[in-house]
């Protein structure tokens, strides 16, 4: 199937042709709806959004220019320019679509075109694995609202989506055996190209791949006394889970590895995934509701209070805060009704005053995601 699109591709064919799905675009992190609702309280002054968005413009990236290159050494320099200019690119796509400035059209247009031309990735190890996913999920987010831009031609989008096929995909494919925050981050990128991309096969592994590692990286009790098996985890769940004191529902794969700091990169990409299958139509949400709800409230507990529960034997959270709430407390507060009392008073407290909005794939949810009102997806499959 990849093969066959980027022959397509190639022949000057749409890669949408070869997919019996019908992609909704745009949609991947953000629809069209909820990209409208932002704008509309950006330009009436409304906070939060307003103050997000100053920010976001007052920001090294929404000035950046391109470094593209024909390949990334993921152990060298080329990892921060890489990963930079993605979200150089997502910053100015935001910023051309909420003040309707062409130059940040052109900008983001020129910063993605800059990375058309990418072979692959060259470091060798999972660290190219790790690399992609960071990249891939900010950039394909970019190029979906860039899509919109009559000023980006055909011809260009079709040559970003073969270098996509070309170069990510053979990262992004094949799981990571690190710790699972490296998988979901593979698969939040995948779900994303694969919009971006038109790319039904792709979409559908970056599903299949998210319902292999949910319950392998969120545990629930009721999953039985250890979590489920995965390749990677050597045999020894305990080991694997760094020693947890006590398993508890809500606890992480990486809960008591360092406190919660690599548990939010894990959380965040697995509700984009699943943000990205909403808006084209398939509710990942429903089924991993306690999965995902309850390890949204202990870890917001955790760093609440400074104490891991009695969850690890080191009982001190990690200081790190990170824009990785907003999406899923959207879905499962405002869409679904579910009351999230630790999550919400963690976003308003602490999160919202102080994390950074932008590190790796973890990238201004509060702008985008914050407070959107009940929009609804259609059900596809």
């Amino acid at each position: 199937m990849n093969d066959l699109l980027a022959v397509l591709v190639a022949l000057g064919i749409s890669a949408a042709s070869a997919s019996a799905m019908d992609f909704v675009h745009p949609g991947a992190l953000n629809s069209k709806a909820e990209l409208d609702f932002v704008k509309a309280k950006i330009l009436a002054g409304a906070q939060p959004w307003k103050g997000e968005f100053d920010r976001m413009r007052s920001s090294s990236f929404a000035t950046r220019r391109p470094h593209g290159r024909a390949n990334v050494n993921s152990s060298s320099e080329d990892a921060n320019e890489s990963r930079d200019d993605a979200i150089a690119a997502y910053t100015q796509a935001l910023l051309w679509y909420f003040t309707d400035d062409e130059t940040y059209a052109k900008r983001s247009i020129a910063i993605l075109n800059s990375w058309s031309g990418l072979e692959g990735f060259t470091a060798g190890s999972d660290q190219d694995r790790l690399q992609a996913g960071w990249i891939g999920a900010v950039m394909a987010p970019a190029a979906e609202i860039m899509r919109c831009y009559p000023g980006w031609t055909a011809s260009e989008i079709g040559k970003l989506q073969s270098m996509f096929t070309r170069a990510f995909y053979p990262q992004l494919n094949t799981a990571s055996y690190w710790n699972g925050n490296v998988d979901l981050t593979q698969i939040d990128a995948m779900m994303s190209i694969a919009v971006f991309n038109d790319d039904e096969g792709e979409f559908n592994r970056g599903l299949d791949r998210l319902r292999v590692r949910n319950p392998a990286y969120f545990y629930l009790t009721s999953d039985g006394s250890r979590p489920k098996r995965i390749a990677g985890d050597g045999g020894n769940p305990e080991k694997f889970w760094s020693n947890p004191s006590k398993w508890i529902d809500g606890l992480t794969q990486e809960t008591c590895r360092d406190g919660g700091h690599h548990s939010q990169f894990g959380l965040g990409s697995a509700l984009h995934a699943a943000e990205v299958a909403w808006h084209q139509g398939v509710d990942v949400y429903t089924e991993n509701e306690q999965r995902y709800t309850l390890a949204m409230e202990l870890m917001a507990t955790q760093l609440l209070t400074g104490s891991m529960q009695g969850a690890c034997s080191n009982d001190t959270p990690s200081p790190d805060r990170y824009d990785t709430w907003e999406v899923g407390y959207n879905h499962y507060h405002n869409r679904a009704g579910l009351e999230l009392p630790n999550t919400q008073k963690l976003i308003v407290e602490q999160i919202r005053p102080r994390a950074p909005r932008a590190v790796c794939n973890l990238v201004y949810e509060t702008l985008t995601h914050a407070d959107l009102p009940k929009l609804r997806a259609v059900v596809k499959h």
